[in-house]
């Protein structure tokens, strides 16, 4: 089969820095589906492990979004059959979804909504998990019940962000308020359901003034987090809280965060697959939902610019476009 791995760090304008290769096709075990990979989504995960994982023992092949059709299944494996269309966000412990077929555990993938195509159901699963896990399972917001209260998304134009402030806006009664730096991605988050629109690259606190706001009940920081966390502490309501996602993102000066009484919270999309905890299958129910939403009007994919097919140039192409630091929503890549 068609992959795209790289064999050592390299800087993305190396041309060896990803490479086209040829692997066998794997053969499912246990819990996991075989799925022939239709399109992906690259996020800055996928640069971040090219660029610091070095020395490898064989060809690394990235990826974590994909969207595919299931071709085999292991002999554990529940609610899926030969020819389901899926989605789902692989783990960093195996081979990735930039490959023509990949194994992928059942409890992590959802069904592919109806209403998507390929590449647009690809832009999901990642950037939803990780908005679903923090909002309503580390800051515990209740859905469609009534709420007052204020949250802040830092970051509301990438990929966490744009999910993130349709899920707030959808599913719940808080003001949301995104940062955004750009007039595109300013008017993005508007069009995403934020009611207020701030600059990320200005002091946050007078803009907040400005509009006459209360401090926020929730501060989900999608980037950055070193960068924003003190004037973050220094917003955040008494009692409130503040999200982190990036594993490297401290360390953090929590005093003034915890003479608020406020607490820390930390999202690794990854975790609950790695370690196989009892909490696993929660991300193929989450799938569900979102592809619940997604196919009743409540939710729409944030995939903004289609690359082209799979192939390593392309790639390559999405990998700069996320180190430059300017994209919005999601990249896509279809078929080989």
């Amino acid at each position: 089969m068609k992959a795209i791995a790289f064999k050592r760090s390299r800087p993305i304008t190396d041309p060896e820095a990803l490479e086209d290769i040829e692997q066998d096709v794997p053969l499912p075990r246990h819990h996991d589906l075989l799925v022939e990979v239709k399109a992906v989504s690259v996020n800055p995960v996928d640069t971040k492990l090219r660029q610091t994982e070095d020395p490898l023992n064989e060809p690394r092949v990235l990826g974590f979004d994909a969207a595919g059709v299931v071709k085999a299944i292991g002999p554990e494996v529940l609610n899926f059959a030969i020819g389901d269309e899926v989605y789902y966000c692989g783990v960093p412990n195996r081979p990735g979804s930039n490959a023509e077929f990949q194994l992928v555990d059942d409890r992590i993938v959802g069904h592919k909504p109806k209403s998507l195509s390929f590449a647009e159901a690809a832009s999901l699963p990642l950037t939803a998990l990780t908005a679903w896990e923090m909002l309503f399972e580390r800051f515990r917001i209740p859905r469609d019940q009534p709420l007052e209260g204020t949250l802040l998304i830092v970051g509301g134009a990438g990929g966490v962000g744009s999910i993130a402030t349709q899920l707030a806006a959808e599913l719940t009664e808080l003001t949301v308020v995104a940062t955004a730096s750009r007039p595109e991605t300013q008017e993005w988050c508007r069009l995403l359901g934020a009611h207020h629109v701030l600059d990320h690259h200005a002091d946050l606190a007078p803009q907040w003034l400005e509009k006459g706001l209360s401090a926020p009940t929730y501060v989900f920081c999608t980037t950055q987090a070193r960068v924003h966390f003190k004037q973050l502490a220094e917003l955040v309501a008494p009692e409130g809280a503040i999200g982190v996602i990036e594993p490297a993102a401290g360390p953090f000066e929590l005093a003034p965060l915890l003479r608020k009484s406020g607490t820390l919270h930390g999202e690794y999309v990854f975790g609950r697959a790695m370690r196989h905890d009892h909490m696993m299958s929660a991300q193929h129910r989450t799938l569900e939902a979102i592809a619940h939403l997604i196919d009743s009007g409540r939710l729409k994919p944030t995939f903004t610019e289609h690359f082209g097919t799979i192939n390593a140039a392309n790639l390559m192409r999405a990998h700069a476009a996320i180190e430059g630091g300017h994209v919005r929503g999601k990249i896509v890549l279809e078929g080989f």
